[in-house]
């Protein structure tokens, strides 16, 4: 799949799609396996570990993780059946601070995003061109099927480096 233009998604979402290789259906299958065996290696001392003050525990960025990618991938379904509904955006601290991940085990959380993410991968392998083409209105801004797509494998990319670089 193409790499999607800057026009068919809002600037913010950049810094993830630029981590992203054009074989994305190909990243988006390695992730389901390397994000949840990254997850599992996690020593449980450092769950609740959060980098900063104000900052999300790795439980919390987990669950934003899978928030998100469920978020995503909705948009990418309403937009693909040509639903012209325009989609709200989300306030990723309010979704966290309302969910109770740290009630979770990470291995729940890890088995959760390992399921989400093989679900969204029928629905994407099973999209034609002239749906992963369309365009819908997402948060007020114009947005692609194809640009959702890749935001998907970059909003991973930028976490998994975030929980390496900050967390672990």
């Amino acid at each position: 799949m193409k790499l999607p233009q800057t026009e068919e998604f809002p600037l913010f979402y950049k810094g993830y799609v630029d981590t992203v290789s054009d074989d994305v259906l190909n990243e988006l299958e390695q992730q389901m396996e390397s994000f949840s065996a990254l997850l599992r290696s996690v020593p449980k001392e450092k769950l609740s570990f959060a980098y900063a003050e104000g900052k999300w525990t790795i439980q919390e960025l987990v669950g934003h993780v899978i928030d998100t990618e469920r978020i995503m991938a909705y948009r990418a379904l309403c937009i693909a059946r040509n639903d012209a509904t325009p989609l709200p955006g989300f306030d990723e601290n309010d979704y966290v601070s309302n969910a109770h991940f740290a009630d979770r085990n990470l291995e729940s959380l890890a088995d959760e995003f390992a399921a989400l993410r093989k679900a969204n991968m029928y629905l994407i392998r099973s999209l034609k061109d002239i749906e992963i083409n369309r365009s819908g209105i997402s948060n007020q801004k114009p947005i692609s099927v194809r640009a959702l797509i890749f935001i998907m494998a970059g909003h991973v990319n930028h976490h998994i480096a975030i929980l390496k670089q900050r967390y672990l």
